[in-house]
Formats: structure tokens, sequence, C-alpha cells
């Protein structure tokens, strides 16, 4: 498998040069379990650049296997007595190449404690978990334990599962209630379904786990109690929700300044009531969290903001296991996550594209994305008919879905010379975006894997903030549909999709592990909303067709249509030419500033070379780790 043209950098090699700056709070607590990579200074003077680049790369390309945390520690002896760090290009993509095993985060600092994981003798489940409670505490706009999420875990004789825990509308819930006022699925208490993140990591580590229960919360426990440095994802979410945080006493509490304004990056944060739920459930286990004191202050924050959660709601819930869904890609078997996922619209959209051979031959390139961007609108309207298949019989459709014949009837539906109406590609019914997400991949020394994608929804969830659990809350049930409320092309919501007692809303996730001739090669995800199933699918064929490293497959600019709204969104760096023919073939065009970060990308993978390669995208700041 070819690793592309790049030089890659192992652990040790990558250094301080290619680590995110992370400005130090002064006279600050110690933050604990956050290793001298992220407390570099940004300090610079003439005396860093004393020693020259070509001369630094040499020192550090002979570190070869050296553990990371020796090495920044040689490298700065290296720098010489000017006792101050290199410069550091800040947001840079970093390539991970690790012995051993890796864990690839949309933050560092849960890259790292998943890391640290692996070397005291913990397996994948174990770092993802302790990743997870980490990007639910630094990174609280995309996920949290007032969520839920999916994962997808290989266990090192081959054996594949899912769990899932997603969260689950409320007993009292019913088809149209939202149908007179549907913001109220977005925000305030109604918004919340039962939370499952909890309960879900709690199953996975009896299942699989290697390390005390208490060990994995441990880090975010101090981290949320000492504090740390607001990072540059969390600063610039914080920006986007300014009036949430300097208006409402529960946020600003915690992510404001002491002048009352958001927090920006570089300043000091603490999550104090989060710390103690956190050491409590990290004590105690999930029932801590769904049948004592916290369940009741949860319910009763979200009863006091119009919410229809109760204690009932909260015991009841469990995680489910489920078997994942399977296809084949050029000689690889792919599993991925069932319904109410899209991973079976990963698989549909990946036979479409098998037999056109993108990469292999000298056919026009601009074809290709043609044909790329008609498979994925024939995958958004197949898409278009799941929901949780514990309320709908989805048999029949997942099947036709995931058949070969299925993908080669739609091939000869797709013109290499035009593009088509959004009613040619067979849409059933209105498909459901969520934007609040995170994603770690992760992968041990004896190729136990994990993808893992855990989501509050929307932006900080419901915007429901319960000050004496710290908990953040869901607003999942705005990714169940609406009846009467059609999109703006005038189709009507799912009724596969609509809210019902216990009821899993349809996911865009798709956690997917990928193996070659019986043997781990690949373990990704993403998060973006309905851009994750694409983002994923475009890495997928960056690496396997063009032959990119995980790190360039990743960082690429992307391209994403959803059929509905019926546009090509394009990151800027498309070439032109591309972005032309499109147009010629009638697609409707729009480029959007990577800056948006609409979709991440986190993945590690185990090469012919034995060496495990992972990446974090930098569109969210992500910095991946290994040993």
């Amino acid at each position: 498998m070819s690793n592309g043209k790049q030089d890659t950098l192992s652990t040790a090699e990558l250094g301080p040069a290619l680590l995110p700056t992370r400005r130090q709070q002064p006279s600050s607590p110690n933050n604990g379990n956050i290793s001298s990579n992220k407390r570099l200074s940004t300090a610079s003077n003439d005396s860093n650049r004393a020693l020259s680049e070509k001369a630094r790369k040499k020192i550090i390309l002979s570190l070869t296997g050296i553990s990371g945390a020796l090495l920044v520690f040689l490298a700065f002896a290296l720098v010489g007595k000017t006792g101050t760090p290199p410069v550091i290009e800040k947001n840079r993509p970093a390539l991970i190449k690790a012995k051993y095993g890796a864990v690839a985060a949309e933050e560092i600092h849960c890259s790292e404690i998943g890391v640290d994981v692996l070397k005291e003798g913990g397996n994948a489940v174990d770092a993802a978990i302790a990743s997870c409670l980490c990007i639910g505490t630094v990174n609280s706009f995309s996920a949290g334990i007032g969520g839920g999420g999916i994962m997808t875990i290989r266990l090192p004789n081959g054996t594949v599962e899912t769990i899932d825990f997603r969260e689950t509308a409320p007993a009292a819930s019913y088809s149209t209630m939202f149908k007179k006022d549907p913001i109220l699925a977005q925000r305030g208490g109604l918004s919340v379904a039962v939370p499952g993140e909890i309960r879900g990591l709690e199953l996975a580590h009896k299942r699989h786990g290697k390390l005390p229960w208490s060990r994995l919360f441990a880090p975010s426990v101090k981290m949320a109690r000492e504090g740390w440095a607001v990072g540059p994802e969390l600063a610039r979410r914080l920006q986007i929700a300014r009036e949430l945080i300097e208006t409402e006493p529960d946020w600003s509490h915690v992510f404001a300044s002491a002048e009352g304004t958001a927090l920006r990056e570089g300043q000091w944060i603490k999550r104090e009531a989060l710390a103690d739920t956190l050491e409590t459930v990290g004590r105690e286990g999930a029932d801590a969290f769904y049948t004592g004191t916290i369940a009741q202050r949860i319910v009763d924050h979200v009863q006091k903001n119009g919410g229809i959660l109760t204690m009932d709601d909260m015991k009841g819930y469990k995680p489910l296991v489920k078997e994942p869904v399977v296809g084949y890609y050029q000689g690889r078997k792919v599993y991925t996550s069932p319904a109410p996922t899209s991973g079976p619209a990963l698989i549909s959209i990946l036979n479409i594209l098998e037999r056109y051979n993108l990469g292999k031959f000298k056919q026009d390139v601009k074809v290709e994305k043609h044909r790329f961007v008609e498979a994925m609108k024939f995958g958004f309207a197949q898409r278009t008919e799941l929901g949780d298949p514990d309320f709908t019989d989805l048999s029949s459709t997942i099947e036709t879905m995931l058949s070969k014949d299925t993908a080669a009837a739609i091939r000869a539906n797709i013109s290499d010379t035009r593009t088509f109406p959004v009613e040619y590609y067979n849409p059933h019914w209105d498909p459901i975006d969520n934007h609040g997400t995170t994603h770690m991949s992760t992968v041990d020394k004896d190729d136990m894997a994990v993808a893992l994608t855990s989501t509050v929804n929307l932006l900080f969830g419901s915007k429901l903030l319960d000050p004496m659990t710290g908990v953040i809350l869901n607003d999942e049930m705005d990714d169940f549909s609406i009846p009467g409320h059609a999109n703006a092309f005038g189709l009507q919501p799912s009724p596969f999709n609509y809210p019902e007692p216990g009821k899993r809303p349809l996911s865009s996730c798709v956690p997917t592990i990928i193996e070659r001739d019986g043997m781990f090669e690949m373990s990704l995800g993403g998060s973006g909303g309905s851009r994750i199933l694409t983002a994923v699918l475009e890495t997928m064929l960056n690496v396997y067709n063009y032959d990119l490293n995980i790190m360039d497959a990743i960082e690429n600019p992307r391209i994403h249509h959803q059929l509905m709204p019926h546009v090509v969104d394009i990151e800027a760096g498309y070439p032109a030419s591309e972005i032309e023919y499109l147009r010629s073939v009638g697609h409707n065009v729009t480029i959007f500033d990577r800056a948006l970060a609409k979709a991440e990308i986190q993945a590690v993978m185990r090469q012919a070379d034995g060496y495990v390669y992972a990446s974090s995208d930098t569109r969210k700041h992500g910095v991946a780790a290994g040993y």
C-alpha cells in the first residue's frame, strides 16, 4: 500500500515543531496529564533562528524511535542555550508514525491522554473512553456526557461489534410535539433526549476494558478542576455563541471572563461542577449518573426549562450492542455502524463507485469528480429511507442499499455529461442534518481498534447547562422529523423518523473500521452533520484510489452534495478546471472557505510496514498522538 509521496514523521520525529501553539496561563495550577508538548511557549526572538531549519530537521530526523516526551526534552536541549523553544507554526497538519498504537482526537490534550492510557497497558477501548471524556470537557460545544453516540469496536481476534449509545426520546414524546413551534426541538428543555454516553462508555468498558474505570476519568477530572488554557477551536465556538455566553448566568459563570466577555484563546477556564460529576461517576459507575442525585439535578433543570425528561427515562436508558453493517471495497472489508446511522448509505456509495476504479486509469479526473457527486446524490436519496430499526422494519430497505446489483443499476443511470433534478434520484423523505459532533479513532499494539463518534447535536446542544452538575444537555430531539414541515423543495419529513417514546433519531455518524486480508488497516470517522458521510467517503478514496497518506487524505479540499439542497459545496482549493467542468454539466456549485470547518476527520491506520500512521483534522485544530 503506497504511503504517498510525502515523508512521514514518527511521534519522536514530530517533535515540538509540528505541535500547535498553546499559550500558557501565568501562575496557573499544574494541569496534570499534559505533556510538555502542550506547554510550549509562543515566545520567539532572533536567537530561535540561530539553528537553521536544515540543521533542526537533520537533528529531529535522527531521533526516530525515541518516545515523544523524551524527544521534547532533547529538542529543547538541542536548540542551544537560548532558553526558548523553536518557533511553532500554528495549526500545521501532522502525520504521526508510531510503533505500537495511536489516538486521533480533535484536540491534542485528548489524543495524548488516550496514548497515556495505551502506555499504561490499557487497550483501544480504554483509550477511546478517556479521550472521549476529555473532548466532552475541553470541546463541550461538540460532545459530552449530556449527549450520546456510536462506537465501532474491532477486537484483536477480528470480531467487530457496534455499541449504540444514541440518545432516546423521553416517554412523553409524540410525533407532533414540535409541529407548532419547531424551534423548541433545537433549544430548551423540550429538545433534550435521554443522554446515552455514560451508559455506552460503561458497557464498552465492561465488555472490553482493561484499566480501572476511574483511571479513565482521572485526567478529565483534573483538567476540569484545575483548569486549562482555552484552545483555538473552543475560542472560535465561544465567539459564535457569544450572546448565550455573555447573557446567560449558567454559561457566563464558566465560559466568560471576569469582565463578562466570552473567553478567548489562551485564557484560563475551569469546570469545577463538571469535575465533581465526572469524579463521582468515575468512582461509583454509570448508575450515579442515571439513578442518583446527578440524574435528579439534570431532570429538574430540564423540566424547569420546559422539558419532559423524567427520572424513569434516565433509569430506563439502555445502550445496545449491534452487528455492524459490512461491505467490501476493492478487496477490503468495511465495517461501519448500522441504522439509525448513515452506515448503510456509506456502503451503498462505495458500491456505486467501486467499478469506476477512480484514480486507476488515465481517464479525465473531471469526469471522476462528476461521477463522485452523482454517487453522493444517489446515496443521500437512499439515506432518506433510514430510521430506527426497532420501530420500523428496514431489513429489505438496507438489504437493497447494500446490494452490488443495486449499485450496478444506479451506475447505469449516471450520465457522464449531465446531472439531473432532485426527483431523478428518487428521494423519499427529507434528510436530517446535525452539527455539533466529535470523533476519535484508536488502535493499540494488538490491533484492537475503535471508531467512536459522539455528539450533543447542534452547537452547545440545547443551550442548557445545568449549573449543579456542569453537564451541557443535548438537543437530539431536533434530529427527529417534524410532521407538516417540508424542506425547501417541498419534500415531506420522514414518518420513519417521527418522535416516539424510546426511539433513536436518524444520525449522520459513520464510525468505520477497515480490514485488508483479515488484518486491521484503518479506523476513521468524523464530525460535521450530514457532511460526515461524504468526508469519511472522500478520505477513504484519497487513500485507496489516489494513494495519499492519511494526513494528506484528510487535509485535501473536499466536495459535498447531499441532494437537498441541490448544490455542490466545494472547499476552497479545488482545481478550477474541475469546478468549471461540474458547472458545465449542470451542477450548481458554491465555494466555501476552509476556515468554516464544516467537517473534520480523525483516523489511524496500520500499514504494511507495521507502523501506525495517525492524523487529526486541522480544520478543527486537531493533532493525533502515538507511541
